[in-house]
């Protein structure tokens, strides 16, 4: 029997499975006054996922309006779309503009993690495409429990195979990221995908249904029973349905479908026959038709029959939440429906009209004849709980800050600092990440200019000008742990360092929070010390917040993660020949170490390494530094002072150095600035550093430049060919050892 709107005003006791669809009592009582009788199964599926934290936000709303307090104002231009839509749009000059935003897939990704992480990259590639973009590349943030653990052996292959595997078949590079290993994840790993795409000012699309008589047309794959259960809950055995009573919880993807989907779209675009788009995401229809009204004239009516199925058994409510793949939504004039549907048919794209925009202020949705659904779009959109969910600093917190890592055996003599080395560029967050972005292809399109190993991934986005665009995406859970709000800011200045690297100026963020259990006071507290961290930040350093994403109740049992804020920083570079590599390359250049060292080791890699601790606070966070060090390096690669650059951050300067010599197999000699102890030198991981390579002819331009700034600069070393890193005074290793080293940790893990 379908349960319509008629039946549910005529049965007001009728029993329904509320709770196991994740609502409370009392938010249940309020789809109930909002609708003036208790809802249909249909409404209730609806109410129920759009209401879940995932889609509503309802623990992290209240502070996340700090980000809409900010300067709407880049160091490049305008935001010509922020936060509330489906992803942050910046003008980068030329008549361009930029979208970008990162995305969690975690759960699923745990569940099944090629389909979770493949499909986690193909919705953040919709909704950069949902904006009027054409996508051009992507980035990846993962973490996994201990390297070594049973759960990391079955999750990370299939998640770097779905990573790769979806944006291979894409068509797009994949610029960047991170790999991190800690016991916290066990059970729950993170999987954050980001995707920026371009386009011009006048291409900009949002996702509203306006225009009385416009057909609303749904295009892309069929609609089949997978992802029913992923963001909602929802289980068809909770239903009255004479369905199977199994669906699987996480969504399959069809990259080759997708790529027919963006190049379908974009062709649409180029008609000018689109009024308003939506990609499909968590809740499917339900998400698409709600938020299409809601941010339109408010009203539509849908025929479910009319779309197009994979499996005729789906119910409707599993229609409605079906989180099947490769999915959009357009609102389009009659007149141009015929357009629409030939340009559809070209691509080999299934397209079907099912529903009208009206003004009747209603969602309806009809089945079989029957009205299932007729509700206020907004309150399933837009308008759902919100909680002001009790927060408290951990009593815990002033322990884990007194452990500091002062008393821990530091190495005394050159071999122990040797050793030390080679533990530590071998060690699981510090090793090579080859073995993972050998699987993504990186310079497919032929856009790319920087990609891992770099410290950040550009991309040409103009082929006349140069004009380009920088990207990097970073966290640390451990200083975060320590210091949540100091925590996430180290995530952001070394994402925005990260950038400036490589030339470009940083212009904008978007984020990736990830924490556990909402309704734990400890997480919550800091939760809002990330959220307060990053919009301090943001406002310091001029980058406003564009959008991003927030997954909570990532715990497991009542172990939570890690807090987790990823931070993702746009750059601007203005002719991408003019950018910085990170690697060593040409013997005689002069190595500099720009910005002040201190002895700081709190959640350093070094105490994690080395003795297994997590104690103290973490480096200070300075970001009239971090802007005049950008400052620096933007002016130095305009004037082509700087032949590399890299980022000073976990693992130190050991750290880096190793990496600037290993990239193209040449030598270094370096030496301890005078005062410094060789250990702090090494492996403190002092934040606003970096370290360069300057040609011998523009050294004494350079280092004036950095004279005149004020800014701490000191001459380390010098590039050579002979093959080793020597640290004089302390130690050498071979190029060849320190590639064994760095190289052979993960191959060796997941050797076949």
């Amino acid at each position: 029997m379908i349960d319509t709107t008629e039946n549910a005003a005529k049965t007001p006791d009728h029993p329904q499975p509320w709770a196991e669809l994740g609502l409370r009592a009392n938010e249940y009582e309020r789809v109930r006054d909002i609708l003036g009788r208790r809802p249909t199964n249909a409404e209730l599926a609806m109410y129920s996922v759009m209401w879940s934290e995932h889609c509503s936000y309802k623990s992290s709303k209240v502070h996340l309006r700090r980000f809409g307090e900010q300067s709407q104002v880049t160091p490049v231009g305008k935001l010509l779309a922020g936060i509330g839509e489906n992803a942050g749009v910046v003008d980068i000059g030329n008549g361009l503009a930029v979208t970008f935003k990162a995305e969690s897939h975690n759960h699923p990704s745990y569940v099944e993690p090629y389909q979770g992480a493949a499909t986690g990259v193909g919705g953040i590639v919709r909704d950069i495409l949902a904006m009027g973009a054409r996508p051009v590349g992507v980035m990846d943030s993962l973490r996994f429990g201990p390297l070594d653990a049973d759960d990391t052996q079955r999750v990370l292959p299939g998640v770097v195979a779905g990573v790769g595997g979806y944006g291979n078949c894409l068509g797009l590079p994949n610029i960047g990221g991170e790999v991190v290993f800690d016991p916290s994840y066990a059970g729950n790993p993170l999987v954050n995908a980001l995707c920026v795409g371009v386009m011009r000012h006048e291409d900009l699309h949002l996702a509203k249904a306006s225009g009385v008589g416009n057909q609303v047309i749904l295009y892309g794959a069929r609609t089949g029973g997978d992802g029913i259960g992923g963001a909602s809950i929802l289980a068809s055995e909770t239903f009255e349905s004479e369905g199977p009573v199994k669906r699987p919880s996480v969504q399959v993807g069809d990259p080759f479908m997708e790529k027919l989907l963006i190049e379908c779209t974009l062709e649409l675009f180029a008609a000018e026959i689109i009024a308003g788009i939506q990609d499909f995401g968590a809740a499917g229809l339900s998400c698409a038709t709600s938020e299409l009204a809601s941010a339109g004239e408010g009203g539509m009516h849908v025929v479910l029959d009319r779309v197009p199925l994979r499996d005729s058994t789906l119910a409707p409510e599993e229609i409605l939440m079906s989180e099947s793949q490769e999915r959009m939504m357009a609102v389009v004039e009659p007149a141009d429906v015929e357009r629409f549907m030939k340009i559809c048919a070209k691509w080999d794209v299934q397209a079907d009209v099912v529903g009208e925009v009206n003004a009747s202020g209603r969602l309806t949705i009809e089945w079989r004849g029957e009205t299932i659904v007729d509700v206020p779009p907004r309150t399933v959109a837009h308008d759902g709980p919100v909680y002001e969910r009790p927060f408290a600093r951990p009593d815990w917190q002033d322990a884990l800050q007194a452990a500091s890592p002062a008393h821990l055996a530091r190495p005394s003599t050159g071999d122990d600092l040797r050793a030390t080395l080679l533990r530590m560029v071998g060690s699981p967050n510090l090793c090579s990440r080859a073995w993972v972005t050998d699987q993504y292809d990186r310079y497919v399109l032929g856009n790319t200019v920087l990609a891992q190993p770099e410290d950040a991934g550009v991309l040409r986005i103009d082929e006349a000008s140069g004009l380009g665009i920088a990207l990097s995406l970073d966290a640390n859970g451990r200083y975060a742990k320590l210091d949540p709000y100091t925590g996430t800011q180290l995530a952001l200045a070394e994402a925005y360092r990260n950038v400036a690297v490589t030339g470009a100026r940083p212009v904008a963020v978007t984020n990736c929070l990830n924490f556990g259990s909402p309704e734990d006071p400890d997480v919550m507290w800091q939760f809002a010390e990330a959220v307060r961290g990053l919009a301090d930040g943001c406002q310091e350093l001029g980058t406003p917040v564009t959008g991003g994403n927030v997954s909570l109740y990532n715990q497991t049992a009542e172990t939570a993660i890690h807090p987790t804020p990823v931070v993702g920083v746009l750059g601007v570079i203005d002719d991408v020949s003019r950018r910085i590599p990170s690697g060593f390359r040409t013997p005689g250049h002069i190595i500099y170490l720009l910005g002040g060292t201190r002895d700081e080791f709190g959640g350093s890699e070094w105490a994690n390494v080395v003795h297994g601790h997590l104690g103290g606070l973490p480096p200070a966070v300075d970001f009239g530094a971090e802007k005049a060090l950008a400052d620096i390096l933007h002016s130095a690669a305009g004037d082509g002072m700087i032949a590399a650059a890299h980022d000073v951050s976990d693992g130190g300067v050991a750290q880096a150095l190793v990496e600037s010599v290993l990239r193209h197999g040449v030598g270094a000699r370096v030496w301890v600035p005078g005062g410094l102890d060789p250990f702090v030198f090494l492996f403190s991981e002092s934040t606003a550093r970096v370290i360069v390579a300057v040609p011998h002819p523009d050294e004494v331009r350079f280092t004036g430049m950095c004279a005149a700034r004020g800014y701490p600069h000191e001459r380390i070393g010098v590039v050579d060919d002979e093959g080793v890193l020597d640290v004089q005074g302390q130690f050498s290793v071979g190029i060849d050892e320190l590639r064994r080293a760095h190289e052979e940790t993960l191959p060796a893990a997941f050797a076949e």
